[in-house]
């Protein structure tokens, strides 16, 4: 065999060995039903993202939840995605420089809504629908992967935790390996401008090899992404969609995944 055909054998095995997830010992798979991206709400309602509104929304009409965490300054799990207050608050302050009393002060896009503790959620859903956990992980001191943890520990409800960071990811893998967990990803440098090793890797998945996902969460106009297709049709391991915006796109990216997170129309049955 020539050498340059068992340094490209070697390559392709390397790299299949860096993306595979988890294979053995996987937990249940989560239910398959439709899950509305922080909660089923409208930014122009009542009802708008990450509030207690939006996900009884949700509940009403049972679709299952994906929703975002992250610490406030007095250590408190609170539902938001932003780090920084402004896009949702109009306050130019970022969430982990508050306590939980003073985020009671800003509403959400100007509604009655503010941002909720992550256990008054959970004592709302009470199990009646799943739950996607998206851990916001801002740097490697961050306790919201413990802090969130020990919190679902005491929740009977059926749920997963997924993160951008394989760091959240891996502290699952540690830490409490019987919880279904999720690699999130996307292809940074087409829809962010994003470049750079770390986003090259990230785009791949070459850091599966440390947090052994249970499934993949993928931007859904990135259906045909190569690592996530081997992660499904070669190791079995799920494919979840993220954000689906119509139904037009649902029945695009329909082969491709296996899990479909929505927001802004209802999709059909």
């Amino acid at each position: 065999m020539k050498r340059t055909t068992k340094l490209a054998l070697t390559g392709v095995v390397c790299y299949l060995a860096a993306i595979a997830p988890r294979l053995l010992h996987r937990p249940e798979p989560m239910p398959r039903v439709y899950y509305a991206h922080r909660g089923l709400h409208d930014n122009n309602s009542d009802a708008p993202e990450n509030t207690m509104a939006a996900f009884r929304k949700a509940v009403e009409h049972g679709y299952g939840i994906e929703l975002d965490v992250q610490m406030t300054r007095d250590g408190q799990v609170v539902v938001v995605h932003d780090f920084n207050l402004k896009r949702v608050c109009g306050v130019d302050i970022d969430v982990d420089k508050l306590t939980y009393e003073q985020l009671k002060a800003y509403p959400i896009y100007g509604s009655q809504e503010t941002i909720p503790l992550f256990q008054d959620v959970l004592d709302m859903v009470d199990g009646r629908i799943p739950l996607i956990v998206e851990l916001k992980y801002k740097n490697s001191h961050s306790l919201v992967c413990e802090k969130t943890d020990a919190i679902l520990r005491n929740y009977t409800g059926t749920y997963c935790i997924e993160s951008f960071h394989p760091s959240a990811v891996f502290w699952f893998r540690l830490n409490h390996p019987e919880v279904c967990r999720g690699q999130l990803s996307s292809n940074y440098k087409k829809h962010d401008g994003k470049t750079g090793w770390s986003m090259w890797a990230a785009r791949h998945l070459l850091m599966n090899f440390m947090a052994k996902p249970d499934f993949i969460a993928y931007d859904c106009r990135d259906m045909k992404a190569v690592s996530k297709n081997i992660c499904r049709d070669l190791f079995g391991c799920p494919s979840v969609a993220w954000t689906v915006k119509s139904q037009a796109q649902l029945d695009e990216c329909r082969k491709y995944y296996d899990y479909f997170i929505f927001e802004g129309f209802i999709p059909k049955e």
